[in-house]
């Protein structure tokens, strides 16, 4: 052990006189704690709150869109096939997506309608591992005269007062001409099943419907809005995006899901930001409490400062005792904060002490947490630099105190 550690060890484990040092000390250490607690807790439950957005996203949201500016794709059999060539693509599927009204009785709801292929799109068995009531569409019902089907959000169908076995009636927003006027196009559509994506924008303002319903309904024969495109690397959405814009041809274009969400990305990635800034400023507050306890530990050890010195010892080595000092405490503060931080967490992923309200922040579940190694190191890496960067004034003064002063009455 090297001599400025034993004897900063020895500064810090002997009974004082003064008590009140002591005190000083320990609530250094404590205050460094809670700072580092509550930063890593924070940052875990944004990171998970950002982790589970992504999550119910993906849910209802293909990896990539590709769209046509100015209105439908008429020859998107051929355009999905190109696509499905690619690299990394693993499907690509037409979907249609446009708003309607939606009718039960008295109740009246707008959503929006989204046409699926169920035996290719890439949302298929995301939409069938969400359904809580009701079935799947059946594979025969396009080739019957049967009543097209339909499945809603949970919210959507609590909303209309629906069930799987009952039938809502949509509305189109454009009509069609007849020789008295445009008449509102409408259909009776049958309700198969609900779904619950755990994000209530979706829950209460998307349904479901086969390709072949949406085309008829939405008078789109031979067209599709756009094709979803799922890939493998799905954060490697905006290259794959640019690769597909470059090889067709305008009006089409691609969007990948993270640029389609880019404004609440950024907005999560700021408040995490300031967030870890404020609580930061926790931890600098307790190093200040590092400042205090050393220059106490200078003035009550300043004749034994003297007797080293006069024994030869350095300046510089003088002042590496009061960092290992100051490191020491900063060293217990952030231990056990990381630990408390451990346990917390632990706590919040095992018992759902809060739940987050779907009506307010994009999704219904308890509180999520997502802690990283990344996260854990970093706080313990700011934790020791500021209490290191709290110990270098004490540290110089004690370095600087001339023997002949210290023991000129002794």
């Amino acid at each position: 052990m090297r001599f400025e550690l034993f004897v900063a060890l020895r500064h810090l484990l002997a009974r004082r006189k003064q008590v009140f040092i002591s005190l000083i000390s320990m609530i250094s250490i404590m205050g460094i704690a809670l700072g580092v607690m509550a930063l890593v807790v924070v940052i875990a439950v944004m990171s998970g709150f950002e982790k589970e957005l992504k999550k119910k996203i993906l849910g209802n949201t293909a990896h990539i869109m590709v769209m046509k500016y100015g209105g439908a794709i008429r020859d998107y059999k051929k355009l999905t096939e190109t696509i499905s060539q690619l690299d990394q693509v693993t499907e690509a599927a037409p979907f249609i997506l446009s708003q309607a009204m939606l009718t039960h009785g008295r109740q009246v709801n707008g959503a929006g309608i989204r046409g699926i292929d169920q035996n290719h799109d890439p949302l298929r068995k995301k939409l069938e591992g969400m359904l809580v009531d009701g079935h799947f569409f059946s594979p025969r019902n396009e080739t019957t005269n049967k009543t097209p089907e339909i499945i809603l959000g949970s919210a959507l169908a609590k909303n209309l007062g629906v069930k799987p076995g009952s039938s809502v009636r949509l509305v189109a927003p454009s009509g069609s001409p007849t020789p008295l006027g445009l008449i509102p196009r409408m259909q009776r559509f049958a309700v198969i099943g609900t779904y619950t994506s755990g994000m209530y924008q979706y829950d209460s303002a998307l349904a479901y419907t086969t390709l072949e319903a949406a085309q008829r309904f939405f008078a789109l024969p031979g067209q599709v809005s756009g094709i979803a495109v799922e890939i493998e690397k799905l954060y490697e959405a905006g290259i794959m995006a640019e690769k597909i814009g470059k090889l067709l041809p305008y009006p089409y274009w691609a969007r990948d899901w993270i640029s389609m969400n880019r404004n609440l990305f950024t907005a999560l990635k700021l408040e995490r930001v300031t967030m870890f800034i404020i609580l930061a400023l926790i931890i600098m507050v307790a190093a200040f409490n590092i400042i205090s306890t050393l220059i106490m530990v200078v003035m009550e050890k300043h004749k034994e400062i003297a007797i080293l010195k006069t024994m030869g010892l350095s300046a510089r080595r003088v002042m590496r005792i009061f960092v290992w000092e100051g490191m020491i405490i900063g060293f217990a503060g952030t231990l056990l904060g990381l630990a408390g931080s451990l346990i917390l967490c632990e706590i919040l992923k095992r018992y759902d002490f809060i739940t987050l309200p779907g009506d307010v922040y994009y999704f219904e579940t308890a509180l999520p947490v997502d802690l990283q190694v990344f996260h854990l190191v970093v706080t313990a890496s700011l934790s020791l630099l500021l209490s290191f960067v709290a110990t270098l004034y004490p540290s110089f003064r004690a370095s600087r105190l001339l023997p002949a002063e210290a023991l000129r009455y002794e």
